[in-house]
């Protein structure tokens, strides 16, 4: 293709941000063009708006678990900035909970009145009081949790990621601290 084909396409975008509308046509030699000037045989081509030239503040978006969609096409801003699991920690191993387990979550803004907070621990839901908690009924081995906010019609509002965690026994097998070596 000869450079010269190329031209009037960057001449159309370029001018598509001043103008909303091109012109088409094709020549005896079966050359396609195009122009934002009116030629004899055109056909009237609208572009789409250019809106790059409004300054407009991107909102932030509710951080959400991967793959969970967006309940609404046009979902308006929660209100709330982030939603996350800060204890237990991610990948952190806890020793002899004895089968309870602290649960803090980091909310911003903090919880509006009416909104409830539901917690998935190791998948199942529960609905808890607060962004501080406890869960019990904890053993050994890998958990995951996860947290939302819902409002007062039940819909989602935020989405923290899924914290997994390892809870760990104190045994004979399994000691708390590793045994110190022997002297030779």
């Amino acid at each position: 293709m000869r450079k010269s084909a190329y031209i009037p396409v960057l001449l159309l975008l370029v001018g598509g941000a001043v103008h909303a509308q091109a012109y088409k046509w094709v020549d005896e030699d079966g050359i396609v063009h195009y122009s934002d000037r009116p030629q004899e045989g055109a056909e009237l081509i609208q572009l789409p708006s250019d809106d790059r030239s409004r300054s407009t503040a991107p909102r932030p978006a509710p951080t959400r678990a991967a793959g969970a969609a967006a309940e609404d096409e046009g979902e308006q801003t929660t209100g709330y900035e982030s939603l996350s699991v800060a204890t237990p920690g991610s990948e952190e191993t806890l020793w002899n909970l004895e089968g309870s387990l602290d649960v803090t979550l980091n909310l911003r803004p903090g919880l509006r009145p009416g909104h409830r907070v539901r917690v998935y621990f190791d998948g199942q839901p529960r609905m808890v009081t607060g962004t501080s908690f406890q869960i019990e009924d904890v053993y050994r081995g890998t958990h995951n949790i996860q947290a939302e906010v819902l409002d007062q019609t039940g819909r989602l509002m935020i989405r923290s990621e899924t914290n997994r965690f390892y809870v760990q026994q104190t045994s004979v097998q399994n000691p708390a601290r590793p045994p110190r070596p022997r002297p030779r």
